[in-house]
């Protein structure tokens, strides 16, 4: 993630101005600090997350630090901030990219010193109508887990079923993506069921894997990840707005493909060598972070990822880490 404001914004149109935006997702209690845009502005009378346009030679977090006290009145340690995420939107008019920081330290009591109004909002109380389109992506990463958990090998249904639950007692994803291509349709459908039913116990979402149908026979299922042989076949969303849309990605076309069908996060990868892709080399921690850059959507790095990675995918941009082997 950006910390100085560039000259050109990553992902600009040169024909076209692009407003480099600081944006402060600020945490208290588990719930985040929304402010609603006056009237006469723009997307006026919609909610929106507390910041402002970064000035020349200001560093992005200096831009929040200043933001937030004169919008807000609350003090932000600027240490304290930490990226989310780097959203590129044009509203036709005019051409944005919010850095999206956030912080729990915020000090003092928040207000509309501009004379909006402000609140403080569970994450999953926002809702994408309420806020101008390029703040939605910024609603998904507040409200994905910062680890995305994919089942491993599975050779057989009754198999699967006994090693799922097994695995589940040491999970700490509140997102399990039930991946078992090794499996028939009908096993899998038999998996399907039985593990939603044994997640739903353990307050886990389930995320099927693989065809658009699986939503249609499991409306219990938290959502839908595609990998990518599927997704390449799509011209758009498969699955309502309600569900999770997750996409298998490689590179930047494929992101951008993600993208452009909607999908609520990315798995990109191998980031790293895998024991299960020992021919794939991985993308390394700077092609990673370049990609994501360039993203528009939550991403996961996936492939030889572990628990120390977290922080570190979180640092160059990443949502957080996918993976199997370091929990199944």
């Amino acid at each position: 993630m950006p910390t100085t404001a560039p000259e050109t914004p990553p992902g600009s149109d040169s024909a076209k101005k692009c407003i480099h935006v600081a944006v402060a997702v600020i945490i208290r209690a588990g719930r985040v600090l929304i402010a609603r845009r006056l009237d006469h502005a723009h997307q006026g009378g919609l909610l929106e997350f507390p910041g402002g346009k970064v000035e020349s030679g200001e560093t992005v977090q200096q831009a929040l630090v200043r933001e937030i006290r004169e919008e807000t009145g609350l003090q932000v340690p600027l240490a304290s901030l930490e990226p989310v995420i780097g959203i590129r939107h044009d509203y036709g008019d005019k051409q944005v990219f919010l850095d999206v920081w956030k912080t729990t330290e915020a000090q003092g009591n928040a207000e509309g010193r501009e004379g909006q109004a402000v609140d403080w909002r569970a994450p999953s109380a926002l809702k994408d109508d309420d806020f101008p389109a390029a703040n939605r992506p910024i609603i998904r990463a507040l409200n994905l887990p910062g680890r995305l958990a994919i089942s491993g090998a599975i050779t057989s249904r009754v198999a699967g079923g006994s090693r799922l639950k097994v695995a589940l007692a040491k999970l700490d994803s509140p997102l399990l993506v039930l991946r078992a291509p090794e499996l028939a349709v009908e096993e899998y459908r038999q998996l399907a069921a039985q593990a939603l039913a044994v997640c739903a116990e353990a307050g886990i979402g389930v995320i099927l894997h693989g065809q658009p149908g699986w939503l249609e026979e499991f409306p219990g299922a938290a959502g839908l990840h595609l990998p990518w042989r599927e997704a390449e076949r799509l011209s758009g969303r498969p699955v309502p707005a309600n569900r999770w849309l997750g996409v298998s990605c490689h590179d930047s076309g494929q992101l951008r493909h993600a993208e452009r069908l909607g999908a609520d996060y990315a798995t990109l990868g191998p980031v790293l060598p895998t024991p299960t892709h020992p021919e794939q080399s991985g993308l390394g921690w700077a092609q990673f972070e370049a990609l994501v850059a360039g993203a528009s959507i939550p991403v996961y790095g996936l492939g030889g990822m572990a628990p120390v990675h977290e922080n570190l995918c979180r640092e160059r941009g990443g949502q957080g880490i996918a993976g199997i082997s370091y929990w199944w």
